[in-house]
């Protein structure tokens, strides 16, 4: 696929590394430009560029940027993307988001309505930098991490699409339910950070409490 990336940091980085490795085309941008990129790129073969160049003509585009950020971005470019979101909301770097802090949004939902006309899924935010680089596994192994994914009914596709990639990079996905359900996955959850296999992810985000 030809997938973009906005945010280079540790999962949007370590995003450009594994899928560069699985063969993807992947053009990778930040908020400083292409000029800062461009040890990643001569590290991965992926492509530097701007966050219109990164999003244009991508199958899929991860965003992995601090959640302040995201209102940043401009929606239209997303319109009809399957857009994974891998950010997390923390107060302390965010600042005050009233739906957020209150519970009565997921995050994802929050950006979905930011960027109206993506087909928004969560994934890619449970999971330690680290980990996701290092410890995906073949399927059927008897370690191997499994990861929720969350996105609404009426786009199953795009789901279908994001579980796909998550079981290529060596992990098991798991349905988490529709974006709405997505808080089940956030930090302070069971299944965030916890390495769970594929039954323990389905026990923690059933025992999650708002």
């Amino acid at each position: 696929m030809k997938i973009g990336i906005i945010g280079s940091g540790h999962i949007g980085g370590t995003l450009t590394r594994r899928l560069r490795a699985l063969g993807h085309d992947v053009t990778v941008a930040n908020s400083r430009g292409p000029a800062s990129l461009t040890e990643l790129a001569e590290e991965t073969g992926a492509t530097a560029g701007t966050v219109e160049q990164a999003v244009d003509q991508a199958d899929l585009v991860v965003i992995a940027i601090p959640l302040l950020a995201l209102p940043a971005l401009p929606p239209e470019l997303f319109e009809g993307k399957v857009v994974v979101d891998a950010d997390n909301y923390y107060p302390q770097r965010d600042g005050d988001i009233a739906e957020l802090l209150d519970r009565s949004l997921s995050s994802s939902r929050w950006t979905a309505e930011h960027l109206k006309g993506a087909r928004v899924v969560k994934a890619f935010n449970n999971i330690q930098a680290q980990h996701l680089l290092e410890n995906g596994r073949p399927a059927g192994s008897a370690d191997r991490i499994a990861l929720p994914v969350a996105g609404d009914e009426v786009d199953a596709d795009a789901k279908r699409i994001v579980m796909e990639l998550v079981d290529a990079l060596g992990f098991d996905p798991v349905d988490a339910g529709t974006l709405d359900e997505s808080w089940r996955q956030q930090p302070d959850t069971p299944v965030y950070g916890t390495d769970l296999d594929a039954a323990g992810v389905r026990q923690g985000l059933a025992a999650a409490r708002p």
